[in-house]
């Protein structure tokens, strides 16, 4: 993966509480280094030599959408154009469920047109993602 030619962001429903806001972000970044390991930096070591879990090595801007956003592009990520877009969704379905054994078993369920969804992270090809959500604004907390 070349890092100066990838870029990841993520769109949360920027209606949503504070506290869902983050743990949308939490989730759906935790995902991302799960799946992408080779964006996570080497550990660090301050003057004291004290250590510090290496962190994304580019940054990841979090943009304002709506469900209605979210949900169109996260349908454009299933067409053939998208594929090679490493994709994290989180849903209402998905913060509603007290267990992984939960959500995999609503999930398989209801259709996917049913989803509401609070965010969505999609790391990938510049281009690409720019073409998705280029002229999307910043979530900074203004309505």
């Amino acid at each position: 993966m070349s890092l100066e030619n990838e870029k990841c962001v993520m769109v949360i429903d920027g209606k949503l509480p504070l506290g869902i806001i983050a743990n949308t972000a939490a989730i759906m970044g935790i995902t991302l280094g799960k799946k992408l390991p080779e964006i996570v930096g080497p550990d660090v070591i301050d003057q004291n030599g004290n250590e510090h879990l290496g962190i994304i090595e580019f940054p990841v801007p979090i943009l304002r959408g709506s469900p209605e956003i979210i949900g169109e592009i996260r349908e454009k990520l299933y067409q053939p154009e998208f594929q090679d877009i490493t994709v994290v969704d989180f849903s209402d379905l998905a913060q509603g469920c007290k267990t992984y054994d939960e959500f995999i078993e609503k999930m398989g369920q209801i259709p996917a047109s049913t989803l509401q969804y609070f965010g969505i992270a999609i790391c990938g090809a510049k281009k690409k993602v720019n073409k998705l959500t280029g002229s999307m604004p910043l979530l900074n907390g203004k309505i």
